[in-house]
């Protein structure tokens, strides 16, 4: 009977655990090997250069941008979206009894803030290019009805991030809106009664009773946001120009990863660097992990 157990085990897990193998951490093995060499993506053979292509993107001065703005966006991005779908998710639970029920219409409302998940990031990059353009687009063309000038968003250095920034926010919130509406829906409705009997106003409802109970939650986002402002590859590649926009001002990582591979045909060059996005990615999930450990302060 033992024997029978483990062997329905291994029958089990043995075939999942050979195909991870062979189609998750096989690939990123060959990437580490490659990052190694100096493979051009269709030579026969890969000349193995050791730390060559590591020292390299120590000194390329638009990697160097691109991990800056990368940076940049890790920080501004995650915190700007979980705030935002924070803000509405809570807005939309008040004004029922205990605070706790919920707007009027609050179910129509998460439709409409999640309406830009229903399109893919090319989509809402080109819909935003023309949103943003100086000629002709909505946003200058309601300044110009205010009396003002508006700018040229994506050709200047200043204001291009900003610009693909906003765009990234506005299509992630509706999704944490929701995300976080059902988070708070799981509250017990007892503890924003006693905190009404007790005399907390919304902010202190709020920042003591459901934010440390959608921490965990939080921590999600966090973790999928962050992995999205690493890889904002698609919205640059289409709503800005040239290598990274203006004077690199939008150059991120996986732009510099496809125009090496596929541009310039240093696929080993570019492994180095996907590399590099790897293991980001992961200190990012793992400080999100051990934060959450700790709480909120």
């Amino acid at each position: 009977m033992r024997h029978g157990r483990w062997r329905f085990l291994a029958g089990a897990l043995i075939p999942a655990l050979a195909l991870h193998v062979v189609f998750v951490l096989s690939p990123y093995a060959q990437a580490f090997y490659l990052s190694l060499t100096d493979w051009t993506g269709v030579a026969g053979v890969a000349h193995f250069i050791g730390a060559a292509n590591y020292t390299r993107l120590a000194e390329d001065s638009l990697f160097l941008d691109a991990v800056r703005n990368n940076a940049l966006m890790l920080v501004l991005v995650p915190f700007a979206t979980i705030a935002i779908g924070l803000f509405l998710a809570s807005m939309l639970h008040l004004g029922g009894r205990g605070g706790r029920r919920g707007i009027a219409g609050s179910g129509a409302y998460q439709i409409i803030y999640f309406f830009p998940q229903l399109l893919s990031l090319v989509v809402v990059a080109v819909l935003w290019s023309f949103v943003y353009n100086p000629t002709t687009g909505l946003l200058n063309g309601a300044l110009h009805a205010l009396g003002l000038r508006g700018p040229s968003w994506l050709a200047s250095p200043s204001l291009a991030l900003p610009a693909v920034m906003a765009v990234l926010v506005w299509s992630s919130v509706g999704f944490y809106v929701v995300l976080f509406s059902a988070a708070i829906d799981g509250i017990p409705p007892e503890l924003f009664e006693a905190a009404l009997i007790d005399g907390a106003g919304g902010w202190t409802t709020f920042a003591r009773v459901t934010l440390p109970l959608v921490r965990d939650t939080v921590q999600v986002a966090f973790v999928y946001l962050g992995i999205a402002a690493l890889d904002a590859f698609a919205v640059v590649q289409v709503m800005t120009v040239g290598p990274g926009g203006p004077d690199g001002a939008t150059e991120v990582i996986g732009l510099s990863l496809y125009r090496n591979a596929f541009q310039y045909g240093k696929f080993g060059y570019a492994s180095a660097m996907g590399v590099a996005l790897f293991f980001a990615t992961l200190t990012l999930a793992v400080l999100a992990l051990r934060g959450n450990r700790k709480g909120f302060a």
